[in-house]
């Protein structure tokens, strides 16, 4: 199969030749490092050397690039990508375009984070402190705008931690990653749980909820722990995605989640505390004392619509990160609680600009001060 694909033939083909699926080919050229060929054949929908000899003569014509596109068959776009990338006008050569193309679509590429250690050295500090790859490329455009050498994008970081032959990371910090796993994906999981009594439901919620304009909405839920037995409550500010957690152990009954929220929330100014979002639970079923006791209107998700309270589904998959499925979530102290919700709350966040919810939450207390 190496032999086949090294000689120019394509997967499906070599697939055939030695009894796999083209899926299988493609799997064995990435765990090899890439195989790279001898006589690679060049696709029709590739400019060839012809076509850049046709368009060296028309520049040195004098040729517009639309008359130059319509004498070789091809897009004026392509044309013009071409003659630009390769020294413009004045400068374009026909072979030199030709060969330096052909490097370009070699494979595989040496890695960036190969190549330059201080990037490395960055990206894995910020590994550690469990930023997500799309964080951490953002904030490195931030801090080096005139540096392209200390900017990589995020694709390349995933691809330096998930594929062995572009492996310039360690690892082990892949773990650090939120889901942990080896490959991204997305999963969900439908909640069946029943009504409860006197439920004020999400579509009677006020419509400044929505476009998240005023501060002080709230969505919660349980992070639940091993066999569902122990959990954390989680509560997460609409406009500022800001993160409170309260420590419940093993008992989620509705006096317990309650009296866990209401602790957290009268903490808060009364500007910042205006509504709570919860799902079905039964953790929720004294939901009516609870208003009472705190001034807070809690109103519920419809069935299976988990994305009615995104952003505390969004928060509760990056909490994974410090407590994962299978683990006694009652073993963390409410000190530790707090300290994971700090450094939550001190992570960018594309949605906010790439502020942080801490930043977001200090800036609306000192309006309202």
């Amino acid at each position: 199969m190496v032999a086949l694909v090294s000689s120019g033939v394509g997967a499906e083909e070599a697939g055939a030749a030695v009894g796999c699926t083209a899926r299988s080919v493609n799997r064995l050229v990435v765990a090899l490092g890439g195989v790279r060929a001898r006589k690679r054949p060049r696709s029709p929908r590739r400019l060839s050397l012809e076509d850049r000899e046709e368009i060296r003569a028309g520049l040195q014509a004098g040729a517009s690039l639309a008359a130059v596109a319509r004498r070789i068959g091809r897009c004026p776009s392509t044309v013009s990508r071409e003659v630009n990338r390769n020294g413009g006008r004045r400068r374009y050569r026909a072979v030199a375009a030709d060969g330096a193309a052909y490097r370009r679509a070699l494979r595989p590429k040496p890695c960036k984070l190969a190549q330059n250690a201080r990037l490395r050295g960055r990206v894995e500090e910020l590994l550690g402190e469990r930023w997500s790859p799309q964080q951490i490329a953002a904030r490195l455009r931030r801090e080096f705008p005139d540096d392209p050498g200390m900017q990589v994008s995020h694709e390349t970081i995933y691809q330096s931690l998930f594929v062995q032959a572009r492996g310039a990371l360690r690892k082990e910090l892949a773990r650090c990653l939120r889901t942990g796993r080896t490959r991204r994906r997305v999963r969900g999981r439908p909640d069946g749980r029943g009504r409860l009594r006197d439920m004020v439901v999400i579509s009677e919620r006020p419509p400044e909820v929505e476009d998240r304009a005023v501060p002080g909405h709230w969505e919660g839920d349980l992070l639940l722990g091993a066999g569902g037995q122990s959990a954390i409550v989680t509560l997460v500010e609409r406009q500022t995605r800001y993160l409170l957690l309260a420590r419940i152990g093993t008992d989620k009954t509705s006096p317990a989640v309650c009296g866990a929220i209401a602790r957290k929330i009268l903490e808060l100014p009364e500007q910042l505390t205006r509504s709570l979002t919860w799902d079905r639970g039964r953790e929720m079923a004294g939901h009516a004392q609870f208003s009472v006791k705190t001034g807070l209107p809690v109103y519920f998700c419809d069935p299976h619509s988990p994305w009615q309270r995104g952003s505390n589904e969004n928060t509760n998959g990056l909490l994974r990160q410090y407590f994962p499925h299978g683990t006694d979530l009652s073993l963390h102290s409410q000190d530790e609680l707090d300290r994971v919700a700090a450094q939550l709350n001190g992570r960018p966040r594309q949605t906010l600009g790439w502020d942080t919810p801490a930043e977001k939450l200090s800036e609306l207390i000192a309006m309202t001060a």
